[in-house]
This record gives structure tokens, sequence and C-alpha cells, in this order.
């Protein structure tokens, strides 16, 4: 029995080939879609899951009550770690971790490494298999080292890394140390990526800092003992807080703070590990945010949906066609249950071609997809038993579903109604109908999805920044040489060059560069009986000048005063925070005895993602901070030889240290990755997702121009005009086309206002978007639907009327 159902459903779909080759296409899209999709998606949702403790592993935070409402933040002093462990019960093991390239050398090799700063619990917290050396605890000794594999093979080549002696430069001075373990290379789904762990006890400024509760530099992970829940030991830590930062919460109350639901001014938080790369403290609290791998998800489900309810319109459609069939199953003796498994198998044959096809041309694509949206998914995701079986039953469903409802619809028929070759169409139409009205609903949901995403994207590109993001270069100080010293020898290098208009440098990039390196410093402090806080910035000579920034007020660092290495330059939002009638008499407390006086005031300019409000900002010109990068303003001509000149003089100045140049218009584009990622995914879910429209559109227009072939012939020799009989052709589908625009307009809307609420500075999100999107699915209609009738109307009424 079976064996004939296959026989006979392989003959059906082997003599309507146009619908089977239709249907085969669009589902093996959609499979192939999905695939590549939902192991993006799935690659992004499981970031971290890999440590074995993960159900125990939190990163803290804490929130503060401040006069303007909720911050909060990661940032921990020095201190807080072992006070932690020592009066709040609970931890089992706790580190502090802090990321910063460490320059290193082995002999006559010198590579700037991606280092950690941790304490001796890291490795016995986070899951980082030991390959070789110590296994128990690798950095027990101050002078001790960890390295990857991959990291080994760059310092020692095939030696053996163990024992070895290296040099990482600490605040100036080469220290040695000794490489106890080397660790596997990480996962890619890791937060925690290095290239060296080095003890947190050797970082620079430590010793200064170790005691210091006002210096917050670093986060700090801890692992809960067994039975200890997060919010138990969030309540057993305001004790400690409230003892730790006395100060600073009389503070606050004196600047008029209001305490949060629980009373408390200053409050310790536990993030769940799995949480930290989907998290942001931008609204005052941990807000998890997991919109990019549920949208990649979405996307795909809509695919695949607009793909089934072609296959569902089709199936229905060409029912007719085999009424007879069916009226003659039912007088031989055959049962419902026969016809359904008839009708379901052929489209359980369909669906597992399409599979196959999908399958292969995910394997195919997956490397282009990696590189359009950056992404580290492998084949071998696909590979598990659990993904396999998940997969097959995922299918089965989907075939019993989609198939199983056509296969119902045709079983329930009456023997009489069949045999008349009359089906009732107006239950099955209205099927029809709505489910295209949810196909072009989504499509026009992704299409104005794709117009906002890339509007927004253009507009953040596009903005003016307050600053020349086109002519600038930057790129990071690595090398043995004092910063200062450096960009002096790179002045002097680069003085002859008439391309070359200034060169300066500061403690933090605009952007992000090719280093990927973020950092910002805030700095709190008293000013007038009340509490201030300011993003801290150190520069060299020439900042201000290099950047374009405009000055409303005083005047910018002159090396020609030398009282300017103890005087400030702050930014309108800093003066506004100062609150002075005239910002130039404010001044900055750095001691009891010692005052930076406020020379100049600069027009506010983005110096974070843009994404973020303009806050305060003040400018340091002092020795004793560090500069980590330069900036070189270039003439608007020979850009490309202007960039290799610069690279030249960087490579004479510090021969051993990787030029990293790019310019800050490329700096703050990679600042929005995400939302160009979100674009493509959406522009290109947009592509797929009107192409199987039309795919369903085409074989609903093919059929049912040969349904009403008769009546088209009547209307010609009747006196119709072919442009009249293409408009009663196509009118049924341009009406559905104008109610999914009604229905997915007001969505759309309402999604893509919870999007752009995100960000600080956005696009205003006008009706125009819409209307656009609703003109090109109308217009993708007419050109899907009228190629099909205007041939029929076209078309000898002498042989339309002869059809039967």
């Amino acid at each position: 029995m079976y064996k004939n159902y296959l026989k006979i459903a392989w003959r059906n779909l082997a003599k309507d080939k146009v619908f089977t080759l239709l249907n085969v296409v669009g589902l093996s899209i959609a499979f192939a879609v999905v695939i590549l999709l939902a192991m993006a998606a799935f690659f992004e949702l499981s970031y971290d899951s890999f440590h074995e403790n993960g159900n125990r592993l939190y990163q803290t935070y804490w929130t503060e009550q401040v006069p303007k409402g909720t911050e909060a933040g990661t940032s921990q002093p020095a201190p807080f770690t072992n006070a932690l462990r020592t009066e709040v019960p609970g931890v089992e093991k706790i580190t502090r971790f802090l990321e910063q390239e460490a320059l290193t050398t082995y002999g006559e090799k010198e590579i700037n490494l991606d280092a950690v700063w941790v304490d001796s619990d890291f490795f016995e917290m986070f899951t980082f298999p030991v390959l070789r050396g110590n296994k128990n605890n690798p950095l027990e000794e101050k002078s001790l080292v960890v390295v990857t594999e991959s990291t080994a093979n760059k310092l020692f080549g095939s030696s053996e890394a163990i024992g070895r002696t290296i040099h990482i430069l600490i605040d100036g001075k080469e220290e040695p140390f000794t490489v106890a373990s080397v660790v596997g290379n990480h996962d890619t789904r890791n937060s925690l990526e290095f290239e060296i762990a080095i003890p947190f006890e050797n970082h620079v400024g430590y010793a200064e800092n170790k005691e210091a509760w006002s210096a917050r530099y670093h986060q700090v992970y801890l692992l809960l003992q067994n039975g200890v829940s997060p919010k138990q030991f969030e309540q057993s830590t305001h004790t400690f807080m409230n003892s730790h930062y006395k100060e600073s919460i009389e503070n606050l109350k004196r600047d008029g703070a209001v305490a949060n639901e629980d009373g408390l001014f200053r409050q310790l938080k536990l993030l769940p590990f799995k949480d930290v790369h989907f998290t942001s403290f931008k609204k005052g609290y941990a807000d998890v945010i997991r919109i990019v791998p549920y949208l990649i998800l979405g996307v795909a489900f809509l695919i695949l949906f607009i793909a089934c309810v072609n296959f569902i319109n089709m199936s229905i459609a060409k029912s007719s066609q085999r009424l007879r069939e069916i009226g003659m199953r039912k007088t031989l003796g055959a049962k419902k249950k026969h016809l359904f498994f008839q009708f379901w198998s052929e489209s359980l044959f369909v669906f597992l071609v399409s599979v196959a096809i999908g399958v292969l041309i995910s394997m195919l694509l997956v490397d282009t997809f990696k590189t359009m949206f950056q992404t580290n998914i492998s084949l071998n995701m696909l590979t598990s038993p659990l993904v396999i079986l998940g997969s097959l039953a995922f299918v089965f469903f989907i075939t019993l579903l989609v198939g199983g409802y056509p296969a119902l619809l045709l079983s329930r028929l009456g023997t009489i109604q069949s045999l008349k070759g009359k089906l009732e169409t107006s239950g099955s139409n209205r099927v029809r109908n709505v489910l295209m009205i949810f196909q072009f609903s989504i499509a026009i949901l992704l299409i104005s999805g794709t117009f906002v995403l890339w509007g927004q994207v253009e507009f953040m590109r596009n903005k003016n920044l307050g600053f020349d993001k086109e002519h600038v270069l930057s790129f990071p100080l690595d090398g043995k040489k004092n910063p200062y010293e450096a960009v002096q020898l790179l002045r002097g290098e680069l003085s002859g060059n008439p391309d070359i208009l200034k060169v300066t440098a500061s403690d933090n990039n605009l952007g992000r560069g090719k280093d990927g390196s973020q950092s910002t410093s805030i700095w709190g402090f008293d000013y007038k009986g009340r509490g201030v806080s300011t993003h801290a910035l150190a520069v060299d000579y020439d900042y201000f000048e290099t950047l374009g920034l405009e000055f409303v007020q005083g005047r910018s660092f002159d090396k020609n005063y030398s009282g300017d290495t103890q005087s400030v330059v702050i930014n309108e939002s800093m003066a506004k925070e100062m609150g002075e009638s005239d910002p130039l008499t404010g001044y900055f407390p750095m001691s009891d005895s010692l005052r930076y006086s406020v020379i100049g005031v600069v027009k506010d300019y983005n110096f974070q993602d843009i994404s973020k409000s303009i806050k305060p900002l003040t400018f340091f010109l002092n020795k004793d901070s560090s500069l980590s990068y330069a900036f070189v303003k270039v003439a608007p001509v020979n850009m490309a030889n202007t960039f290799e000149a610069v690279e030249k003089a960087w490579k004479k100045i510090e021969p051993n240290a990787e030029f990293l140049g790019s310019f800050l218009d490329e700096n703050i584009d990679n600042t929005f990755h995400k939302e160009k990622t979100m674009a493509n995914m959406i522009t290109s879910g947009s592509i797929i997702a009107i192409a199987l429209s039309c795919i369903g559109l085409f074989a609903m227009s093919f059929l049912i121009v040969s349904q009403r072939t008769k009546e088209i012939g009547v209307r010609k020799v009747l006196g119709a005009s072919i442009s009249s009989i293409a408009v009663l052709l196509t009118k049924e589908f341009l009406i559905l086309v104008l109610i999914s625009f009604l229905i997915a307009s007001p969505i759309a809307w309402w999604f893509l206002r919870q999007f752009l609420d995100i960000y600080a500075y956005k696009i205003d999100l006008g009706i125009w978007f819409f209307v656009a999107a609703g003109f090109l699915a109308m217009a993708i209609a007419i050109l899907t639907v009228g190629s099909r009738t205007i041939k029929a109307a076209m078309q000898n009424p002498v042989k339309c009327l002869r059809t039967e």
C-alpha cells in the first residue's frame, strides 16, 4: 500500500513539473536560510555556556541613587575583592578582572598581547583547560603567567613553553615572568578572551590603589557557594556597602538623592555570567538585551512561514484538478485516512527533497554568510545527534502541519461532490486570502524595517559629531618608549610632510579602532558643597586643533604657558554641571592645597557612542597620565600616501610595534556594528521574503487564470479590452496587498519605535517609511501578477472558449 502511495505521489509530482519546481525552489531557499540564521542565532545565544560552574558564576555590579536618578556600573576598587570575600558569607571563589594589552618580549620577539590581569582563583572559576604545566593553581605566585596555546606558538614556536622566562613592560620597566601553564585556545563564544593572564598585583598603579576605595577601574567575578542564591547574597551585602561607602552615601543624601525602594542609596547586585555578553547599564540597571539573536530567529521563522503559505495555497488551488481522482478512490472503497496519507505522502516527499537541497545550499553559502554577518558559526553545529534528531522532528512537524491541512481538506470531500468535479471554493478561498494577507504583511514589515534600520545607520554615519572624523588618523601607542616621547618623535618625523597638519595624542580613542579597545574614565569630586562627576581625558598639546573642536569660551592648552599643566578645559555639559555663570571662574580641587583652573570651554561633541547622550567631559594636560592613542590630522589630498608616511614614521620610532592605524570615520562605523548587522540581515530577509512571495503570487495567478480561461474568452467576445481583463484578474491581489499594508504598518511602527528609543540621537519615524514599503510591495505584486494576466488577456478568445 505504502509503495503504491509513493508511486502515485511521484507520478503526480512529475506530471505537474512547474508547480513541483516552484514548491521545491521556495521551500529549499527557505530551509537554507532557516538553517543559516538558526545557526547564527543559537551560536549567539550560547555565549559563555561552556563553563562548568556557569550556573554559579556572577559578575558584580553596583547601582547608585544620584540626584538625577539611578546609575549603574561594573567598575570596582582594588580593595573590594578581599573585603567582600572576608566580610560577606557565600563567596567560594572571587577574582578581579582587567583587560589591557601587555608588551611582551622573548629574545628578539616583541609582541603586544591581549592581557587579562586576574587573581589566582580565575582558572578555578572559569573553564579554560590546562594543556601543559601547573593545573591546580597556575597563578599561585606573583611572577607566574598563563598563556594560550596560540600565544605559546607565537613566542616559542615548537619549543616547550613551560618554565620559559618572558619580559612584560609595566610602567616603563621590563619585568620578568615565568610561564606556568598553557591553556587551550578559547571557544569562540567566550566573553573573556585573552592571550596571556597575569597576576593582578603586578598591574601598574596597584600599590597606590590597593587600599583606595575611590579608584574604580576593574571588574569583579565571583563563584557563589552551593545553596546560596543571588538574592540572599545581595541582601547580605547591605551592611558591607553602607560601611565601605559611608562618605559617598552621605554626599548623595546631601546632594538631594532619593533612596530606592529598599531604602538604599548604593547597592551591590549580581549579574549571571551567562547574561554578561548581552547586558547594558546605560539605563541605570542591568538591561539584558538579546534582541539580535531573537531577531535572527524571528526573520528565519517569517521566511519559513511565507514558504509554507505558498505551499498550502498552491496545494489548495491545485485540488480542483484531482477531484475526480478522489471520487473514484472513494467509490472503490478508499477511506479518509487512506486519502490523507496519499496526499500527505506527496507533501512529505517535496519537503524531504527541499530539506536535502536546503542543507546543500547552506553548506555552499556558509562562508559567505559568516563574512556578511561577521559570525563564527560552523557546520559542526549541525552534526550533534541532538541537533539532527531535533531537526528531523521539526521537519516532520512542519510537514504534518503544512502538508496535512490540504491533505485533510481533500480527504474530507464527499464522493458525489468529487465525481462532479466541483469544489466549494468559498471556504478555501478565504483561507488562501488570509494566508496571503499574512504573507504580504510579513514582507511589508521586513521592508519597513529595512528602510528604518538603514535610515538610522546612515543617520549615525553622517551625523555631525562635532569633530573632524574624515581627515584624522588614529592608532595605539604600542611600544617601549614613553608615550610623550614617542609622540614628540612622531611630530619630528612628520614635520617635513606638507600633508601632515597636526599631531597629538590622548589616553582614549574616538570610536573603536583596529585594536577593538574602548574605555572610559569617570572622576567624581565635591565642588562648592555638592557632588560633581565628569568623564576625564588626558590629552597632549594640539588635541583640540587636530580634531577641529570649537571653543565657545577661553582657549586651548598652549606650550608657551607653563601653568597650563595645572589647568583644565571642559565641554559645555561640564560647564552646566558646575553651575557657574562664568565657567572660566571654575576650578577643580586636586587636593586640599591644589586647584586646577578652567581655561577653556569647548562645544559639546560625541566622544562616546552615538547611542549615548553627551556627558560632562574634562581635559587634562598631565604628564602623570599615560597617553594611549596618537592622532594625526592629514590634508584631504593624497590620503593613501599620507597613511603610508605615518606608518613608516611610526615603524622608525617603534620598529617592533604593530601599526594599527585607521581613520576616525572607520572607528565610528565600528561602533554601530550591531546596527549594520541587523540592517544587512533584515535587508537579506526582505529580499528573500519578497522572492518567496513572488513565487507564490506567480503560482496563484497561473492557477486562477487557468481556472478562468473560459470566462476570459467570453468577456473578450463581448468586447472587453485587454486592460479591463488584466485589471479584473489583478484587482483581487492588489486588494490583499492593501489590507496587508493596513495591518503591517501599525505593527511595524510600534516595533521600530521601541527599537529607536534605544538611541539618544535617532531619525524621525515618519509615515513615508511605511508608505514606501507599501508601494514597493504593490509594485512587486503588479509586476509578478501582471505578466501572467496580460498574457492571458491577449490570448485568442477562440482558444479560451475551447478550453475544458
